[in-house]
Protein backbone atom coordinates (compact mmCIF):
# COMPACT_ATOMS: atom_id res chain seq x y z
CA UNK A 1 0.00 0.00 0.00
CA UNK A 2 2.88 2.54 0.57
CA UNK A 3 4.22 2.07 -3.34
CA UNK A 4 0.64 2.78 -4.50
CA UNK A 5 0.69 6.18 -2.45
CA UNK A 6 3.66 7.06 -3.14
CA UNK A 7 3.17 6.18 -6.88
CA UNK A 8 0.04 8.05 -6.47
CA UNK A 9 1.61 11.10 -4.90
CA UNK A 10 4.66 11.02 -8.41
CA UNK A 11 1.79 11.16 -10.82
CA UNK A 12 0.71 14.31 -9.09
CA UNK A 13 3.34 15.98 -9.21
CA UNK A 14 4.28 15.26 -12.23
CA UNK A 15 0.49 16.20 -13.60
CA UNK A 16 0.59 19.47 -11.49
CA UNK A 17 4.20 20.43 -12.79
CA UNK A 18 3.31 19.45 -16.34
CA UNK A 19 -0.07 21.72 -16.02
CA UNK A 20 2.30 24.38 -14.43
CA UNK A 21 4.39 24.86 -17.16
CA UNK A 22 1.73 24.52 -19.56
CA UNK A 23 -0.11 27.49 -18.53
CA UNK A 24 3.09 29.22 -18.55
CA UNK A 25 3.94 28.33 -22.41
CA UNK A 26 0.23 29.56 -22.68
CA UNK A 27 0.57 32.76 -21.30
CA UNK A 28 3.88 33.80 -22.79
CA UNK A 29 2.81 32.76 -26.26
CA UNK A 30 -0.83 35.06 -25.69
CA UNK A 31 1.52 37.91 -24.86
CA UNK A 32 3.83 37.47 -27.32
CA UNK A 33 1.30 37.21 -29.73
CA UNK A 34 -0.75 40.42 -28.25
CA UNK A 35 2.36 42.58 -28.90
CA UNK A 36 2.44 41.55 -32.49
CA UNK A 37 -0.82 42.17 -33.13
CA UNK A 38 -0.20 46.14 -31.31
CA UNK A 39 3.13 46.02 -33.84
CA UNK A 40 1.04 45.29 -36.97
CA UNK A 41 -1.97 47.95 -36.03
CA UNK A 42 -1.50 50.98 -37.98
CA UNK A 43 -1.76 54.02 -36.34
CA UNK A 44 -5.13 55.76 -35.66
CA UNK A 45 -5.04 58.90 -38.10
CA UNK A 46 -6.02 62.38 -37.29
CA UNK A 47 -7.27 64.58 -39.29
CA UNK A 48 -4.85 67.18 -40.83
CA UNK A 49 -4.51 70.28 -38.67
CA UNK A 50 -5.94 72.01 -41.61
CA UNK A 51 -8.62 70.53 -42.62
CA UNK A 52 -9.61 70.54 -38.79
CA UNK A 53 -9.71 74.35 -39.05
CA UNK A 54 -11.45 74.49 -42.42
CA UNK A 55 -14.39 73.11 -40.46
CA UNK A 56 -14.23 74.42 -37.32
CA UNK A 57 -14.52 77.27 -39.62
CA UNK A 58 -17.27 76.11 -41.76
CA UNK A 59 -19.07 74.90 -38.14
CA UNK A 60 -18.46 78.72 -36.81
CA UNK A 61 -19.65 80.21 -40.10
CA UNK A 62 -22.68 78.53 -40.04
CA UNK A 63 -23.63 78.41 -36.26
CA UNK A 64 -23.33 82.76 -37.54
CA UNK A 65 -25.51 82.18 -40.24
CA UNK A 66 -28.26 80.44 -38.08
CA UNK A 67 -28.17 83.60 -35.57
CA UNK A 68 -26.62 81.58 -33.10
CA UNK A 69 -23.52 83.54 -32.62
CA UNK A 70 -22.81 87.51 -32.81
CA UNK A 71 -20.44 89.12 -34.97
CA UNK A 72 -18.20 89.84 -32.16
CA UNK A 73 -18.24 86.22 -30.88
CA UNK A 74 -17.94 84.87 -34.60
CA UNK A 75 -14.56 87.13 -34.92
CA UNK A 76 -13.34 86.43 -31.03
CA UNK A 77 -13.50 82.27 -32.07
CA UNK A 78 -12.08 83.20 -35.46
CA UNK A 79 -9.06 84.28 -34.40
CA UNK A 80 -8.91 81.28 -31.43
CA UNK A 81 -9.18 78.73 -34.22
CA UNK A 82 -6.33 80.97 -36.69
CA UNK A 83 -4.00 81.33 -33.87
Amino acid sequence: MPGLLRGVARTAVIAGTATSVSNRVSRRQANKWAAQEQQNEPPPQQPAAGQDRVQQLKDLAALKEQGVLTDAEFESEKARILA
